[in-house]
């Protein structure tokens, strides 16, 4: 792997020695500067003591001895104030020879840590991890850089299979190490070498297992087209956007959770302006993603834009509280799908959407024993029912939910089973489409032409 250093500070500061003029230069201006300066000062000592003289009686004429004792005084200062600016002149030499000796130093680090990470046995990877964490910590200007490297060595082909032939020995070790160490560095915010400003890119990453709770990222982290197999990564309870940095992003979008895999942001909570994208995610073979217990702040955004949830591969947000959106526009539920929201609060304008989204073959939403309180929303916008089923059973509406050019097809299911509609809430039918599906209305009124 090769890997360029970068400076995020602009050229000029990468100088470590200072920009000085030449002494072939320097030296004859200086004698020329102070020969003008005695000649100025001489003049002017002389002036004044003869217009002193003169205005005496008798009039006397003026010493020259004091003239040119008080121009020795006066160039003595000027000699002393050279003598600090030459003095100044080599304690900046001294400095840029001691941050030069420093990047060279931190430099030669890089290298043996980047060729440690190339090695062929584990235990030197190892060492590698730790030795780029360490100059992470102690080069704030390359930090980002480290990261970048630790980012890459994770995104490297991996096989988790001990019996496939790509598998290597000792590297599920080293990259879950690489894990750890990076959930370790955005748990303090207010750490001095703390990672939570910084970007982290996982693209394309295979990932069996991993824990990233507690984490604050206010940076970008990426998992495009990333997939996770087998164990759960982690995010529980940690944040995404934050009070001073806001605008956050954690993005999974093209990721593939399958094979009992599992993406947890269980009691994570999604700041204003933080966001959180699957879109066009795949979830299947009991794959699951979870955000129960989390929370959505206002104007937070989790999305499922064209996501794929089958074979029981599943969405969670049960017990949440919700009070920015969450999207599952043209997400497609089927063969044993699921996305749940049971016991889900929508507060303050929080909202889902299911816009052209469909659920088929056994696919399932469910919104069981979920609140939406007054500003809240639940939408089925041009959502279509095919041998699926949505469960709003013993919801409680204070808010409204909307059917908006749905489509409800036979072998489909719609329940609203003890469900409680309060003074304040509404549910609004606009050109609904029923044909064949099964409805349990419950408490909630039949639109007309529906039967």
């Amino acid at each position: 792997m090769a890997f360029q250093l970068r400076r995020r500070q602009p050229v000029s500061r990468g100088r470590y020695t200072p920009r000085l003029w030449s002494v072939w230069l320097v030296a004859p201006l200086t004698l020329m500067l102070v020969g003008a300066v005695s000649y100025l000062i001489y003049q002017g000592v002389y002036d004044l003591l003869a217009h002193a003289a003169s205005s005496q009686k008798p009039r006397k004429s003026v010493d020259v001895n004091d003239v040119i004792k008080t121009t020795v005084t006066a160039l003595t200062l000027v000699g002393a104030v050279l003598a600090g600016i030459y003095a100044y002149r080599k304690q900046l030499l001294a400095e840029g020879d001691a941050h030069r000796a420093d990047a060279s130093q931190l430099a030669d680090r890089y290298t043996t840590a980047a060729e440690q990470l190339g090695h062929e046995q584990a235990a030197v990877r190892l060492a590698g991890v730790y030795a780029l964490a360490r100059l992470a910590d102690d080069w704030e200007e390359q930090r980002q850089v480290c990261i970048d490297v630790l980012c890459a060595y994770l995104r490297m082909p991996y096989e988790p299979d001990s019996d496939s032939e790509g598998h290597r020995s000792g590297e599920r070790d080293v990259r879950h190490t690489i894990i750890r160490v990076i959930r370790d560095h955005v748990r303090d915010v207010e750490h001095p070498a703390s990672w939570c400003d910084c970007d982290f890119d996982f693209t394309g990453a295979t990932f069996d297992g991993g824990d990233f709770s507690w984490g604050h990222f206010r940076g970008r982290v990426t998992f495009d087209d990333a997939t996770f197999r087998g164990r759960e990564v982690s995010f529980r309870s940690s944040t995404v956007g934050g009070p001073t940095f806001l605008g956050g992003k954690v993005s999974f979008d093209g990721a593939t959770v399958t094979d009992g895999g599992a993406v947890n942001f269980e009691s994570a909570v999604v700041r204003s302006d933080g966001t959180i994208t699957f879109d066009h995610a795949v979830v299947s073979n009991e794959g699951a993603v979870t955000f129960n217990g989390a929370e959505v702040k206002a104007n937070g955004w989790v999305s499922f834009g064209d996501a794929a949830f089958s074979r029981s591969g599943q969405a969670s947000f049960n017990h949440a509280k919700l009070c920015g959106r969450v999207s599952f526009e043209r997400a497609v539920v089927a063969n044993h799908g699921k996305v749940n929201f049971n016991g889900t609060e929508f507060r303050d304008r929080g909202h889902v959407v299911f816009e052209h989204t469909v659920a088929s073959s056994g696919g399932t939403i469910s919104l069981e024993q979920t609140a939406v309180h007054a500003g809240g929303r639940v939408v089925f916008s041009h959502f279509v029912v095919n041998d699926g089923a949505i469960i709003l059973d013993r919801a409680t509406f204070s808010g409204v939910v909307i059917f908006d050019h749905a489509v409800l097809n036979d072998g489909g299911r719609v329940s609203f089973n003890d469900a409680e509609i309060t003074d304040d809430g509404r549910v609004i039918f606009d050109s609904l489409a029923v044909n064949g599906a099964q409805v349990v209305w419950g408490s909630v009124p039949r639109p007309a032409g529906v039967y």
